[in-house]
């Protein structure tokens, strides 16, 4: 006997879905293209906006959402390809940057108008201007919302 299911973590679920098989479809087209995965690229796009000291491992990790496992195996085989170097913090020797390279740049300048045009054909294939819209809107409201809960540092 099937239990039925509120609407809430039907939207859910359905919202999982669809992250899962969009990553899915854009890691596959990234690699192909440019020899990256959707995780590789997001972390040279956080480092290309990063200063010139770069981004501590555990806010790469924060905001790509690893596990320190994982953002250890994807910063090792950035640095394996030349993409991203290696930083030391002055103050505190335990703390270590990851900073993009010229390299990282040069391969994040060749597949950024593809990704984003593969976002785009995906996304309006789809839906239409007006509903990515409101899905920015509607989805914008759960990160407000976090940011409200997180106490501030």
């Amino acid at each position: 006997m099937r239990t039925k299911t509120l609407p809430s973590t039907d939207a859910y679920a359905r919202l999982r879905g669809a992250h899962a098989s969009l990553e899915r479809e854009f890691s596959a087209a990234l690699l192909e293209s440019h020899g990256l995965t959707s995780n590789d690229y997001s972390c040279l796009l956080l480092l290309s906006r990063a200063d010139d000291e770069g981004m501590r491992r555990i806010d790469i990790a924060n905001e790509l959402q690893l596990s320190p496992s994982g953002i250890t195996r994807l910063l090792e085989r950035l640095m394996s390809q030349g993409l991203v170097g290696k930083g030391e913090c002055a103050e505190d020797a335990r703390v270590s940057y990851a900073i993009l390279t010229d390299a990282g740049r040069d391969k994040l300048k060749q597949a950024a108008p593809g990704y984003v045009d593969e976002i785009e054909r995906r996304l309006t294939t789809v839906l239409s201007d007006e509903e990515i819209q409101t899905l920015t809107e509607l989805l914008g409201r759960f990160t407000e919302a976090a940011e409200d809960c997180t106490p501030d540092e």
